[in-house]
């Protein structure tokens, strides 16, 4: 029985590694299981195939639930590069006409997110060469509304 203490270790080494190049921590607790199994079969040689692999399967899923269950996000909203409500308030020059009926679209002299020009809506009428602001994000177009 000594040998499944190897095989067990081999396998959690493995995983390991394995999760080492993928950074997913989803690997990693069924590496611990099998280290820590490699560990109970060298203590107690005389476990059974059968109960070696409902071990494994318990310390695995179990653990793999406990960190589901405790691991918080520390920013669920985060944008890479984007500060959060920035784009909110920019000024920018409609090129095509928008109206509650029809989307147009809007410019900016500096890129907004990643672009110039933005698909645009808006619950009033604004004509080609206005000024309009951007009210909200929504989806992949911009709420915007006309400048006094």
């Amino acid at each position: 029985m000594t040998e499944a203490m190897w095989v067990w270790g081999a396998l959690g080494l493995i995983l390991l590694a394995v999760e080492m190049g993928t950074g997913t921590f989803y690997v990693l607790w069924f590496g611990v299981a099998a280290l820590c199994l490699s560990i109970t079969t060298w203590l107690f040689p005389e476990i059974t195939y059968g109960v070696q692999f409902a071990i494994y399967a318990a310390l695995s899923l179990g653990s793999l639930m406990l960190w589901r269950r405790y691991y918080k996000k520390t920013d669920p909203d985060f944008r890479v590069g984007q500060a959060q409500g920035e784009e909110i308030g920019r000024i920018g020059t409609v090129t095509e006409l928008t109206s509650p009926t029809q989307n147009g679209t809007i410019r900016f002299t500096q890129g907004l997110m990643g672009s110039r020009e933005w698909a645009a809506v808006s619950n009033e009428t604004i004509e080609v060469g206005s000024n309009a602001t951007v009210i909200a994000v929504e989806g992949n177009s911009l709420r915007i509304s006309k400048v006094n």
